[in-house]
């Protein structure tokens, strides 16, 4: 009879990634109170552990953390570093890991379940984690565990710089003292509501009943009831960096006409990104696709800071554009593809304008959603 083997999960998270990278590239910034944001009207994005001894925080007001702290630090941010060092820690995990998804800009779940029959797991991330930091001199912590919440929690609990792992049958034991906002997904509401039933640790949860906590949270309850005993039956799902979402139209006669192109290649960028938003991606690639009436198809693509917003894809479509194309030559096919796909990888309040884009998008893609996509669209793609 074939035994199934125990999950072995690994947790990465790259150590207050965004302040991380701005010492590296500023190191007078080292050991001081330092947090990113982009100005003293936006919110903190990230914040250096020294801020954090003032109780500055992550999505605090800049504001009410210069209160805290007059003498922090703001940095505005550099989404072009933050993606190139997201990219060189995929780029050592990808090359070392049997299976592995990229969770966030900063965050990686490894699935190594059935590879201790070949090593030990935990020396195995030891090595891994320390080629990371020494290659990109990044802080990193990682926890290790029998599944996806577990890895993550222990995470939390080995930083700043550290890991830990909580062996298989130990998991209700190892949550029992935390509170349950450690948790992922207990936030400030629910958090509350639990303190007010008399649950301040994890282990409190256990002794309630999921009907108990199913008449004051619902579904949620019954799930928080499970994780409270280490069961989350969450997937490691495989990072394809190739996957792509792309559009292209075969033109019914040869176009020469470059405000048509134009208006085309700006409809095809607004089309994926709607439907790039849609799946709760952002891309760090974008090519432009050209076929002439002889069939020589050609293509040229560049990297940029991970983004799904039809501002900052399309001028760099036109741009693409402009040095694949043989001017004059007629044009049979126009396409533009999306890849280097990945979850929301961009905080939505990193920088001041980013937050209010964010909505403005949302706002954009309900009324698409209801009314249909092409009832809504800029003036340049026709």
């Amino acid at each position: 009879m074939n035994k199934t083997p125990q999950r072995i999960i690994v947790h990465f998270d790259l150590d207050s990634f965004f302040v991380s990278v701005e010492i590296l590239n500023n190191p007078s910034l080292k050991g001081k109170p330092v947090f990113v944001g982009g100005s003293e009207r936006g919110v903190v994005a990230a914040c250096s552990y020294e801020a954090r001894k003032f109780g500055i925080h992550s999505g605090m007001p800049s504001k009410k953390a210069l209160q805290l702290c007059p003498q922090a630090i703001i940095v505005k941010g550099t989404r072009e570093e933050y993606s190139k060092f997201s990219r060189w820690v995929t780029d050592i995990i990808a090359a070392n890991a049997p299976l592995f998804e990229k969770a966030s800009i900063d965050e990686f779940y490894l699935d190594l379940t059935g590879m201790d029959k070949f090593f030990k797991p935990l020396q195995w991330t030891v090595d891994l984690r320390k080629k990371i930091m020494d290659e990109t001199q990044l802080p990193i912590s990682f926890g290790m565990g029998s599944n996806k919440m577990i890895a993550k929690i222990a995470t939390n609990e080995a930083k700043p710089n550290g890991y830990l792992q909580v062996p298989f049958g130990k998991e209700k034991e190892f949550l029992a003292p935390l509170t349950v906002n450690k948790i992922p997904g207990v936030g400030d509401q629910t958090y509350e509501v639990l303190k007010s039933m008399g649950i301040w640790t994890i282990n409190h949860i256990t002794l309630k009943t999921k009907e108990e906590l199913e008449e004051r949270l619902g579904k949620w309850g019954v799930d928080l009831w499970n994780k409270s005993f280490g069961i989350h039956n969450g997937e490691v799902t495989q990072y394809h960096e190739a996957k792509s979402i792309s559009t292209e139209n075969t033109f019914n006669e040869n176009k020469t006409d470059l405000v048509f192109l134009m208006s085309e290649l700006v409809r095809q960028s607004e089309k994926i990104a709607f439907e790039l938003r849609q799946d709760g991606k952002v891309a760090g690639c974008i090519a432009v696709k050209i076929r002439y009436p002889d069939f020589e198809t050609t293509s040229r693509q560049t990297t940029v800071p991970f983004t799904c917003a039809d501002d900052e894809i399309i001028p760099v479509a036109k741009e693409l554009f402009n040095k694949l194309y043989r001017k004059g030559q007629p044009i049979r096919l126009l396409g533009v593809r999306l890849s280097e796909l990945t979850n929301e990888a961009v905080q939505a309040n990193l920088f001041d304008d980013v937050e209010r884009k964010t909505d403005l998008y949302k706002a954009i893609d309900d009324v698409k959603k209801r009314f249909g996509k092409l009832k809504l669209k800029r003036a340049s793609s026709g």
